[in-house]
C-alpha cells in the first residue's frame, strides 16, 4: 500500500514512519506530536515518535483539503511494538499543514501550521502505557491518518 492513498468512498489515507525515542514520556494532557527531528529531550513531555519520514508540509494536497471541510472526521492509528491504538478528532478549515518540522494532535480546538487534528479523544497522557514503553524503548513507529 501507498503511503498516501484514496481509499474507499471519500476516505483519505497516508502514512507516516517515525521511531521510538529513550526520552519518551507521554504525560502532556492536550496534544501529542510527531516530529521529524532526530532529538528529544524529557521536556518534550507530548512527543510520541522522532525521525518522522513526512511533516504536514509534506501531506498529498487532496488530503489536506479532506481535513478542512467542516465535518471531516480524523482518524490516527500508532502502532509501535505489537501495540495499537486508535484516535479520533476532526479537521478544521483552517488547517493549513504548513509546518515543515513536526505534526500535532490537539484535544482543543486550536489551529497553527502544525495542527493535523483537533478535538482528539486522547493526548499523549492518554495513550496505552505498554505503546508508550514500546517508543521509550526506541521502537518503529507508525501513524496512519485516515479522514472520512
Amino acid at each position: 500500500m501507498d503511503d498516501t492513498e484514496r481509499g474507499d468512498g471519500p476516505e483519505r489515507v497516508v502514512r507516516v514512519r517515525a521511531r521510538g525515542h529513550e526520552h519518551v514520556l507521554a504525560e502532556h494532557e492536550s496534544t501529542f506530536e510527531v516530529t521529524s527531528d532526530d532529538w528529544l529531550t524529557p521536556a518534550g513531555d507530548c512527543i510520541v515518535g522522532v525521525e518522522a519520514d513526512r511533516v504536514p508540509s509534506d501531506l498529498d494536497p487532496a488530503f489536506v483539503e479532506a481535513c478542512r471541510a467542516a465535518d471531516a472526521t480524523v482518524a490516527a492509528t500508532l502502532a509501535a511494538g505489537g501495540r495499537e491504538q486508535t484516535v479520533t478528532g476532526r479537521g478544521h478549515p483552517d488547517l493549513t499543514f504548513a509546518d515543515d518540522r513536526s505534526m500535532v494532535f490537539r484535544t482543543s480546538d486550536y489551529v497553527d501550521d502544525r495542527t493535523v487534528m483537533v478535538a482528539a479523544d486522547a493526548a499523549a497522557a492518554d495513550l496505552d502505557r505498554d505503546l508508550v514503553a514500546a517508543l521509550a524503548d526506541g521502537a518503529e513507529l507508525t501513524v496512519t491518518l485516515r479522514v472520512t
